[in-house]
């Protein structure tokens, strides 16, 4: 990436309730405008799963605008980077588009317990995202304390 190019990362994943979302927003928070950061779902529901958007709203991230989005090819080609996370051959196949695919349990209809594990492994894989997209800005600490 140069350095007057804002990379962009869309975040996969099936319903656009809980992982991408929870993503998009970590990314949001720690990149400051260095990364922008999009999510949509192959078969996105009708809301976030609110075991989410509790836990998240928890950490200071404010949920209430989210809505589910159908992701598009046009979307992914669009982006700098694709990140799946559960939408497996379902999600779009755009050809020279950039995937990755994070192995993540899905957090609809979990405890509370599993659903902070779930935001806590999507916040560090989301900040040592960060790092390799934009390594001059200096992330902010953890919302986690850690």
């Amino acid at each position: 990436m140069t350095s007057d190019h804002t990379p962009t990362v869309v975040f996969a994943c099936r319903a656009n309730g809980g992982r991408s979302v929870a993503s998009r927003l970590l990314t949001e928070y720690y990149a400051q405008g260095h990364v922008i950061a999009l999510s949509a779902g192959t078969t996105p529901g009708d809301h976030i799963h609110p075991e989410v958007a509790a836990v998240l709203e928890g950490l200071g991230l404010d949920t209430s605008r989210e809505s589910p989005k159908l992701l598009t090819p046009e979307t992914i080609a669009a982006s700098d980077l694709t990140i799946t996370m559960g939408c497996g051959e379902n999600c779009p196949y755009v050809p020279g588009a950039t995937y990755r695919d994070w192995p993540l349990d899905d957090p609809k209809g979990q405890d509370d317990a599993t659903v902070r594990r779930i935001v806590a492994d999507i916040d560090g894989r989301v900040r040592a995202l960060i790092a390799e997209l934009a390594p001059d800005h200096e992330l902010p600490a953890s919302l986690l304390g850690s």
